[in-house]
């Protein structure tokens, strides 16, 4: 009797949901039990559905509201769901004239553990950058989809696709881990059905799709539990901004303001000192916020309620289902402000160790410093967000590197640099970084210079804040024949592709000069990753003499000693200078050679490097 039953039910929801011709999109796509927040508001799409009246019988389960929207291909159903509600799948039923017209099946999830299981990044951690499409192509059954509007595969085109996925990811997972990462940020691998430049991933046309052409939900949530097993912290770049311009609500929007400048595309003015600027004319701030992007990215209103539950839940939905480390905010200024707030907030009170990094691309630090939690604004912003990106550093670590020695020019730059730390409410939270896939690569930055890479990588590792590195840094990728080309800086990783000629994960056919900094900097990342005193250590530096520059990191336990020489020739300082800090001590450690040296009176660093001492 209870097959019967189980048939019937088949066989009626299957009328039901033919009698209702057009196809029902509902987002989020499944839910879960035990969030902290009770509420949830569903968005439904079908054509006419906004004249259907929503039912739902599910213990624990309750309409609160029903919304329509501006196009009656809308309904916004917010829901309740109660703590003790018990997971599994529900109907929706939709009537008209008292008439079921459809109905779909929704499910609530068990969540994994509690919200405490998603530990965000740290100054522990070192942040692996990839960009997907050019790491590794693990799977080339994927690389070509007939049905996207990008249909060809072409390596010999910087802004084209080149196959890399996620299955080239999970295959070289080991090689990060080895490395001496704890942390991946692929740049975003949901769907981009665009049709050019389609790879880096930045013009979402559905925010609940897994571009087909990086692989499967299923995949990137083997990424993910992989990612788990092997210890290393996954973060998820976040668009929250703009979309691609051939996303699908684009054609029937379901509210007229759900986009800015639906129907005279403006471009922003991408001047972001408005948010900050006592002075800003009202329509630049207009601009700045509301314009596009760029003609292709149409930019989003989050002052439309509906729209901002829409992107603060996916953002959740995506935490949940990945088990996330963390989450990394793609133009972070260009959103409104109040929606910022909410957002970070929403997040972070349900995962309250999560760690959300926010692109501000400035170097001013007192714009950079604006948008941390805990720093006092006099414009009213108030977001959750502890980590920001520190702009200002990337650029003072060029100018220190690059430029001529002088009073104000040079090596001094970093030291200014640290010395802007007031201005932020935790440095330790600062993403500190050399390059990342919108700027050129270190090693362009650096002229191609060998040492002077391997100094700057030697700062960015041994100072405060949580470190990350651009994909191929290792093996000097540059983009000097084209600099300022981002389809040339996001180059092929060597050895992603069969028949690759070198092959950075084995080392096999890389110059020496490659050999050389995946090597120092294998060491280095290993080392830095059981050292407490780089993670959580005070800083103390001395004013840079003679193009040399030496800070301390300390605790109460250790010491760590680095000593910067700019010069082309080797050069003996005087360690008495530094005594309120060595004090007693009298021995170093080379970091990288094991070899002891006495601090006792002097030491000597040899041209164009730095060295890494850990003070016995």
């Amino acid at each position: 009797m209870s097959g019967l039953r189980n048939l019937y039910t088949v066989l009626l929801s299957f009328a039901l949901t033919s009698a209702f011709a057009q196809p029902l999109r509902i987002e989020p796509t499944n839910w879960w039990v035990g969030m902290k927040n009770p509420a949830l508001q569903l968005m439904v799409n079908s054509v006419g559905i906004g004249d259907a009246v929503p039912f739902i019988n599910h213990p624990g389960v309750v309409i609160k509201k029903v919304h329509k929207a501006d196009s009656p291909n809308y309904l916004f159903i917010d829901l309740v769901i109660a703590k003790n509600t018990k997971p599994g799948m529900f109907n929706i039923i939709f009537k008209r004239s008292g008439e079921i017209t459809s109905q779909v099946q929704y499910e609530l999830k068990q969540r994994k553990t509690d919200a405490a299981r998603l530990k965000g990044f740290s100054s522990s951690d070192v942040i692996y950058l990839i960009t997907p499409d050019r790491f590794a192509n693990g799977d080339s059954t994927n690389d070509i989809r007939t049905e996207m509007r990008e249909k060809k595969l072409n390596r010999k085109n910087d802004y084209g696709r080149h196959g890399g996925d996620i299955r080239g990811i999970i295959n070289n997972l080991d090689y990060i881990r080895n490395m001496g990462f704890t942390a991946i940020w692929p740049t975003p691998m949901l769907e981009n059905d665009m049709r050019e430049s389609s790879y880096h991933g930045y013009a979402i046309t559905d925010y609940y799709k897994v571009d087909p052409r990086f692989g499967t939900i299923d995949e990137y949530k083997e990424l993910a539990e992989k990612c788990s097993q092997k210890g290393l912290k996954l973060v998820f770049d976040g668009v929250v901004n703009h979309t691609g311009s051939n996303y699908w609500w684009m054609k029937d929007l379901p509210f007229k303001n759900w986009i800015n400048y639906a129907d005279s595309m403006r471009i922003t003015n991408h001047r972001r000192t408005v948010n900050q600027d006592l002075y800003a004319a009202a329509s630049d701030k207009e601009l700045m916020v509301k314009g596009w992007f760029v003609s292709s990215m149409p930019d989003m209103n989050q002052s439309n309620p509906f729209l901002a539950e829409f992107l603060i839940q996916n953002t959740i939905w995506w935490a949940e289902t990945l088990s996330l480390g963390g989450i990394r905010q793609d133009t972070y200024p260009y959103s409104e402000k109040k929606f910022l707030e909410q957002w970070t907030c929403r997040i972070l009170n349900e995962y309250p160790q999560f760690s959300i990094v926010g692109e501000e691309w400035s170097i001013n630090p007192l714009i950079a410093a604006y948008w941390q939690k805990g720093k006092p604004n006099t414009t009213g912003y108030n977001g959750c967000m502890k980590n920001t990106m520190d702009f200002p550093m990337q650029a003072a670590l060029v100018a220190a590197l690059t430029e001529p020695e002088g009073w104000d020019k040079g090596i001094v730059k970093l030291y200014e640099g640290l010395a802007n730390d007031f201005v932020y409410a935790n440095p330790d939270d600062l993403l500190v970084f050399g390059d990342n896939h919108d700027m050129n690569r270190l090693f362009t930055f650096l002229n191609n210079d060998v040492d002077l890479m391997q100094m700057a990588l030697s700062y960015i590792l041994t100072i405060r804040g949580i470190p990350q590195v651009y994909y191929g840094t290792e093996v000097l990728m540059h983009n000097s024949a084209k600099p300022g080309d981002h389809g040339l800086i996001r180059s092929d990783f060597p050895g992603g592709w069969t028949g690759d000629t070198a092959n950075a994960f084995t080392g096999e056919n890389l110059s020496a000069d490659q050999q050389r900094i995946q090597i120092f900097l294998k060491k280095l990342l290993n080392w830095r990753k059981v050292k407490t005193v780089i993670h959580q250590g005070k800083t103390l530096h001395f004013a840079p003499q003679n193009g040399t520059y030496a800070y301390f990191r300390y605790n109460d336990k250790e010491a760590v000693m680095v000593v910067m020489n700019k010069n082309s020739n080797a050069v003996s300082i005087n360690t008495k200078r530094f005594s309120e800090i060595i004090k007693e001590r009298k021995q170093g450690i080379n970091i990288l050679t094991g070899e002891k040296l006495s601090i006792d009176r002097e030491i000597t660093i040899p041209a164009k490097s730095a060295l890494i001492l850990e003070i016995q």
